[in-house]
Protein backbone atom coordinates (compact mmCIF):
# COMPACT_ATOMS: atom_id res chain seq x y z
CA UNK A 1 0.00 0.00 0.00
CA UNK A 2 1.41 3.42 -0.88
CA UNK A 3 1.96 5.95 1.87
CA UNK A 4 -0.10 9.13 1.60
CA UNK A 5 1.43 12.46 2.52
CA UNK A 6 -0.47 14.25 5.26
CA UNK A 7 -1.37 17.90 4.72
CA UNK A 8 -3.79 20.37 6.23
CA UNK A 9 -7.00 21.21 4.39
CA UNK A 10 -8.50 24.52 5.46
CA UNK A 11 -12.10 25.71 5.17
CA UNK A 12 -11.42 27.72 2.01
CA UNK A 13 -9.98 24.65 0.24
CA UNK A 14 -12.88 22.50 1.40
CA UNK A 15 -15.38 25.06 0.10
CA UNK A 16 -13.62 25.22 -3.29
CA UNK A 17 -13.56 21.42 -3.55
CA UNK A 18 -17.26 21.00 -2.73
CA UNK A 19 -18.25 23.91 -5.01
CA UNK A 20 -16.36 22.35 -7.91
CA UNK A 21 -17.68 18.82 -7.29
CA UNK A 22 -21.33 19.87 -6.88
CA UNK A 23 -21.20 22.77 -9.36
CA UNK A 24 -22.49 25.24 -6.76
CA UNK A 25 -21.23 28.80 -6.27
CA UNK A 26 -18.56 28.92 -3.53
CA UNK A 27 -20.49 31.63 -1.65
CA UNK A 28 -23.46 29.30 -1.21
CA UNK A 29 -21.21 26.46 -0.08
CA UNK A 30 -19.45 28.81 2.39
CA UNK A 31 -22.82 29.88 3.87
CA UNK A 32 -23.95 26.28 4.33
CA UNK A 33 -20.66 25.15 5.89
CA UNK A 34 -20.53 28.16 8.22
CA UNK A 35 -24.16 27.63 9.23
CA UNK A 36 -23.42 23.95 9.93
CA UNK A 37 -20.39 24.83 12.07
CA UNK A 38 -22.35 27.51 13.95
CA UNK A 39 -25.20 25.08 14.68
CA UNK A 40 -22.74 22.36 15.76
CA UNK A 41 -21.11 24.81 18.19
CA UNK A 42 -24.50 26.01 19.46
CA UNK A 43 -25.73 22.45 20.12
CA UNK A 44 -22.50 21.47 21.89
CA UNK A 45 -22.63 24.64 24.03
CA UNK A 46 -26.01 23.43 25.34
CA UNK A 47 -24.55 20.03 26.19
CA UNK A 48 -26.24 18.23 23.28
CA UNK A 49 -24.73 15.13 21.71
CA UNK A 50 -24.52 15.18 17.90
CA UNK A 51 -24.56 11.87 16.06
CA UNK A 52 -23.95 11.59 12.33
CA UNK A 53 -24.45 8.08 10.97
CA UNK A 54 -21.40 6.68 9.16
CA UNK A 55 -19.36 9.68 10.33
CA UNK A 56 -19.17 9.87 14.13
CA UNK A 57 -20.37 11.44 17.36
CA UNK A 58 -19.52 14.82 18.90
CA UNK A 59 -20.16 15.25 22.62
CA UNK A 60 -19.05 17.43 25.51
CA UNK A 61 -17.21 15.62 28.30
CA UNK A 62 -15.72 16.90 31.55
CA UNK A 63 -11.96 16.52 31.80
CA UNK A 64 -10.88 16.05 35.43
CA UNK A 65 -8.39 18.26 37.22
CA UNK A 66 -4.83 16.99 36.93
CA UNK A 67 -1.30 17.90 37.89
CA UNK A 68 1.07 18.91 35.13
CA UNK A 69 4.78 19.65 35.16
CA UNK A 70 6.70 22.59 33.79
CA UNK A 71 9.43 21.08 31.57
CA UNK A 72 11.82 23.88 32.57
CA UNK A 73 11.23 23.35 36.29
CA UNK A 74 9.81 19.87 36.88
CA UNK A 75 9.90 20.23 40.65
CA UNK A 76 7.06 22.78 40.59
CA UNK A 77 3.67 21.14 39.98
CA UNK A 78 1.07 22.99 37.94
CA UNK A 79 -2.60 22.36 38.65
CA UNK A 80 -4.60 22.04 35.45
CA UNK A 81 -8.24 22.74 36.35
CA UNK A 82 -11.13 20.56 35.25
CA UNK A 83 -12.89 21.76 32.12
CA UNK A 84 -15.30 20.81 29.39
CA UNK A 85 -13.90 19.50 26.11
CA UNK A 86 -15.44 18.32 22.86
CA UNK A 87 -14.86 14.64 22.20
CA UNK A 88 -15.20 13.14 18.73
CA UNK A 89 -15.68 9.41 18.30
CA UNK A 90 -15.43 8.24 14.68
CA UNK A 91 -17.94 5.73 13.34
CA UNK A 92 -16.92 2.16 12.58
CA UNK A 93 -17.13 2.94 8.85
CA UNK A 94 -14.82 5.96 9.18
CA UNK A 95 -12.31 3.98 11.27
CA UNK A 96 -12.28 1.21 8.67
CA UNK A 97 -11.70 3.64 5.79
CA UNK A 98 -8.96 5.51 7.66
CA UNK A 99 -7.21 2.30 8.76
CA UNK A 100 -7.19 1.15 5.15
CA UNK A 101 -5.84 4.41 3.67
CA UNK A 102 -3.82 6.42 6.20
CA UNK A 103 -0.38 5.20 7.18
CA UNK A 104 1.26 6.45 10.39
CA UNK A 105 4.20 8.79 9.87
CA UNK A 106 7.64 7.39 10.56
CA UNK A 107 9.34 8.89 13.59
Amino acid sequence: MEQTKCHTVNKKQLIASIAKEKKIHPTQVRQVIQSFLDQLTECLSHGDRLEFRDFGVFEVVRRKQKIGRNPKNASVPIIIPERNIVKFTPSKRMRTIIDRVVQPESV
